[in-house]
């Protein structure tokens, strides 16, 4: 047994668990729900995929956490896979847990990053409240990795582009959980975990019209906005969809602007992995500057407007 299964409710985030797991030597699988069409194995294969298993059953079309558990461990004892990974989103961490507790695996959550060392997988994740990191080693024979988004870079392998789609049939119980009403989120249409530049703002923006401002800065460094906590939830100036930090969302940007962000560690551990983070405050001692590589002391109205100025020529 020696197999790496890979699974995502988000194809993207799927492709960057394979092209991981293609790299460690083992044969590598993915788990698929409900596909829609047949290029999807297509993209699974040239990132790496030796065999794709594909379930097709109406009971996985909510992504319930038991369900999607389930049928996960029935594939990965199909698969005989000793590692499974899985994306650390809201509905992946519940997944990871479940699935270690039926495969009786050691589970990781949370992971930023992940390295193959002598033979074994060390996971490095943000400790005491993201002030430290650690290194973590699973020694169960099987293991559940669920990594962050964007902790690696999904990259295609030029010379494999085919495999085996494997039909796997639903077993077991019907979950016991019935859901009986369901209410859709707005469609925000941002996604702010796979975003490449971020503006995210903080209890420094005055009023909820002053976003159409950052939002015009965000345009001009093709970003998306996103903000804190405060905004979010106390002010309700954008959806909580939009919110950094280790209650919301984490991010991976290539860049990330902080304005009017104090950086408190509930919001900077979840921005610790972006390659770039720019701070705009106007306290020289706010905790966001030790943690940026850039950094402008300033009243964010004037510094924002004169940004987008001189950007735009």
């Amino acid at each position: 047994m020696s197999g790496v299964l890979v699974y995502s409710e988000r194809p993207p985030l799927a492709l960057q668990n394979l092209t991981f797991a293609a790299s460690l030597g083992y044969p590598a699988a993915v788990a698929v729900f409900n596909p829609e069409g047949e290029t999807w194995s297509e993209q699974y294969f040239k990132h790496g995929a030796q065999r794709v298993y594909c379930m097709d059953d109406p009971s996985l079309s909510g992504l319930q956490a038991d369900v999607v558990s389930e049928a996960l461990y029935q594939i990965a004892d199909l698969a005989e896979a000793e590692i499974v990974l899985v994306s650390s989103t809201l509905r992946g961490r519940e997944v990871a847990g479940r699935l270690a507790q039926k495969l009786h695996a050691g589970c990781i959550t949370d992971a930023a990053k992940l390295r193959s060392e002598e033979g074994q997988l060390i996971a490095t994740r943000y400790s005491l409240g993201g002030k430290t990191l650690s290194e973590q080693v699973l020694t169960s024979g099987r293991k559940v990795i669920a990594v962050n988004p964007n902790a690696f870079q999904a990259e295609p392998l030029a010379s494999k582009e085919k495999g085996e789609v494997v039909e796997v049939a639903p077993q077991g119980a019907a979950s016991p959980v019935r859901i009986i009403e369901q209410k859709p989120k707005p469609d925000t249409g941002v996604d702010i975990e796979s975003a490449d530049v971020v503006v995210c703002v903080g209890r420094g923006l005055e009023s909820e019209e002053d976003l159409d401002m950052i939002q015009e800065f965000a345009d001009i460094v093709d970003g998306v906005v996103a903000c804190t906590r405060p905004i979010s939830h106390d002010r309700h100036w954008l959806p909580e969809e939009r919110m950094v930090g280790i209650s919301g969302k984490k991010i991976s940007p290539s860049l990330y602007f902080g304005i009017g962000v104090s950086g408190q560690i509930q919001q900077m551990a979840a921005v610790l992995d972006a390659k770039v983070i720019v701070a705009i405050n106007n306290d020289r001692n706010a905790p966001i500057f030790q943690n940026a590589d850039y950094g402008i002391v300033g009243d964010l109205y004037q510094v924002i407007p004169k940004l987008t100025a001189e950007l735009s020529r």
